[in-house]
Order: structure tokens, then sequence, then C-alpha cells
């Protein structure tokens, strides 16, 4: 292969990464997709969850991401979603009594 070809490979092969992980966000912004959540996250007495630089919220059942604690929220797609959520103080799964301020999407 000579440069040019191999220039043009690596841009294409860029194009379609990107394209993978970039969709259309509210009012027809690109947004970044967060990495998925691993099968069982562990959460502490409050429902946030620190990974890839992403802090994940989870509230009734759904999960939301944003790079910070502080939000905006975004809508998790349900295939990055974990398989189990569990609480360590509690020993279940079930979610806390309260809501956190900002219970923003």
């Amino acid at each position: 292969m000579n440069t040019k070809t191999t220039m043009l490979a690596v841009g294409l092969l860029l194009m379609m990464v990107v394209g993978c992980l970039i969709v259309p966000g509210p009012r027809g912004r690109p947004e970044i997709l967060a990495p998925p959540l691993p099968s069982v996250v562990w959460l502490e007495t409050e429902p946030y969850y620190v990974n890839g630089g992403y802090t994940y919220y989870y509230r009734n059942n759904n999960w939301y991401y944003s790079h910070q604690r502080s939000g905006p929220w975004v809508e998790l797609p349900r295939d990055r979603y974990p398989k189990e959520t569990r609480y360590r103080d509690r020993g279940n799964n079930h979610e806390p009594e309260h809501s956190p301020k900002h219970d923003r999407r």
C-alpha cells in the first residue's frame, strides 16, 4: 500500500468509529454515548456510580449519565444497563428512600 491509500483507509476507519459513538442529542445536537456499565454495579448509600470519566445516576430502575455529578443528565440506552444493581450497605438491589436534589434529565 502506498501512503495515500493508507491515509485514506485510516481516515475512513476513524469516521466509522466516531460514527458509532455519536448519536443525535436534544435539539439535534450530537451527543457522545457513555461506555456501558459493568454487569453488576454496586452503589453506596447514594445512587451514583463513576466509570470511564462519566457519572451515572440510578433512579426508578432507570440509568442516566453525565460528565458531572450536577448534570445535565442524559438517559442511558438500555443496552448499556448493568444486569444487576445492588447497594453495599443494604445487601439488596432496592433504591434508596431519598432522591437527590437534582433529579434532572
